[in-house]
């Protein structure tokens, strides 16, 4: 690593920009790079047996659309003490009816009363110490995040009856079963107390659960919050900070809010809940310390299916399975959905063989992926939620199948590479450029400390 230059006193000392000849001529370098494993050439791709051809239904059920996505910054707090960060975090859901996106295609010219119709957005901001910081009222840096992320949970309804937390609440403990709930349905294990040093597994039963949404810790008294239930206490570090949780979490909040709004479906207008498609920027699945939580959201689609017909897509826009499905491109012919199975995911896509009996992803995933090239030749990597994942899945696996790529295809956008107008209006919406956004948060965020 190079030298910073902090008083203006010394020249800055940059990295060697000649040291690399030592690796490349290093002969255990080399013998590594050589035993890398390749994937076949996209010449040698078998996709015969998978591939399911495009055929839009007659009617298209879905009348409104809401996309959900979020985005995040980071900015230092003291200028003498960079190391002293905090995010900001902003979440959007984009609602709008699919004749207003008709019209607005229609028009030879689009005016801006037109996009206001396509702009109603709920806006969610979460402010979060990551690095070298902490609350006046918290001693640690865990404590801090702990305590933001139950503050945004609690104080935060997207304008409903409910905040979010109820509804965090409303999922884990399977509330839409009603009166046929398990007594496992009522309770939730722990893997790490966050209160305690040993970081034990603790089993949070409902009925013990305050009306603020929290738990009396056993052995020290303190306060569990509902939310320490995604177990961020894990992978925080009082040194090196917490950087490492926000993919989790924007992922997380964004799959709170899906569920959040399909709750007020539900109770105001349930027979609309078939009509509406949710889109979510990213795949269907929940990673890392959140895991767990795919459980209880397989067991809600699995409900909302049977009871709703629910239409829920997941547009992955980077990662492995969108640079394979550019590779790929030729390969397949407009209009055609190649459907990923663990035998081809691993063979082309993932290094490793994978589980010989669980499938791909079966501890986070609640859906399978799909490799979509639309009609007017667009490429799209498409999680569609199953009620069950399988090594071998084939289209009577997919609910809705049809339907959702017939909305993918109607809902292209040119902006950018496989992009829908929905996600990405909501992205424009509610991203945080680095210029000027960051300066002015870090501008916002240095007065108020002041």
């Amino acid at each position: 690593m190079g030298y910073t230059n902090r008083n203006n006193r010394r020249p800055f000392e940059g990295a060697s920009k000649a040291s690399h000849h030592h690796i490349i001529n290093d002969p255990e370098v080399q013998a590594v790079i050589e035993r890398i494993y390749k994937p076949p050439q996209n010449n040698k791709l078998f996709l015969t047996e998978l591939i399911e051809d495009f055929e839009p239904p007659k009617n298209n059920p879905v009348e409104a659309i809401i996309a959900i996505d979020g985005g995040y910054t980071e900015v230092t707090l003291d200028q003498g003490f960079p190391s002293r960060t905090m995010h900001f975090l902003q979440f959007g859901a984009l609602l709008f009816k699919s004749e207003d996106l008709a019209e607005v295609n229609a028009a030879a010219h689009i005016n801006p009363e037109d996009m206001a119709r396509l702009k109603n957005i709920h806006r969610l901001k979460l402010a979060l110490p990551t690095k070298n910081v902490r609350f006046q009222d918290e001693t640690t840096l865990q404590g801090t995040i702990l305590k933001s992320i139950f503050e945004f949970f609690s104080n935060n309804n997207l304008e409903e009856k409910h905040s979010l937390i109820n509804t965090l609440a409303w999922f884990i403990f399977r509330h839409y079963k009603q009166g046929n709930r398990s007594e496992k349905d009522k309770l939730w294990n722990l893997a790490t107390n966050p209160l305690t040093i040993e970081g034990k597994q603790v089993t949070l039963f409902e009925q013990q659960m305050s009306k603020d949404y929290t738990f009396t810790c056993s052995e020290t008294g303190g306060k569990i919050y509902l939310t320490d239930i995604f177990r961020f206490q894990e992978i925080i570090d009082e040194e090196t900070g917490a950087a490492g949780i926000l993919g989790y979490l924007v992922n997380t909040i964004e799959h709170i809010i899906i569920i959040h709004l399909i709750r007020q479906l539900l109770r105001i207008q349930p027979e609309m809940l078939k009509k509406v498609l949710f889109i979510k920027d990213g795949s269907t699945g929940f990673f890392g310390q959140t895991a767990p939580l795919h459980d209880p959201m397989n067991d809600l689609i699995n409900w909302l299916l049977d009871k709703h017909n629910i239409l829920l897509v997941g547009l992955e826009k980077s990662g492995a399975f969108v640079d394979h499905a550019q590779e790929i491109q030729n390969k397949l012919k407009p209009g055609q959905a190649l459907i990923l199975t663990d035998d081809y995911i691993y063979r082309y896509i993932l290094p490793g063989g994978g589980d010989p009996i669980r499938p791909y992803a079966s501890t986070s995933n609640y859906g399978h992926k799909v490799i979509f090239k639309t009609r007017k030749e667009q490429m799209h990597v498409v999680s569609v939620p199953v009620r069950e994942l399988k090594k071998f899945p084939t289209v009577i696996d997919l609910p809705n199948l049809q339907v959702l790529l017939d909305n993918v295809e109607d809902l292209h956008c040119d902006m950018y590479d496989s992009a829908l107008f929905p996600v990405a209006l909501v992205n424009k919406l509610v991203s945080l450029s680095a210029h000027p956004s960051q300066r002015i948060l870090q501008k916002f965020a240095n007065q108020n400390l002041a």
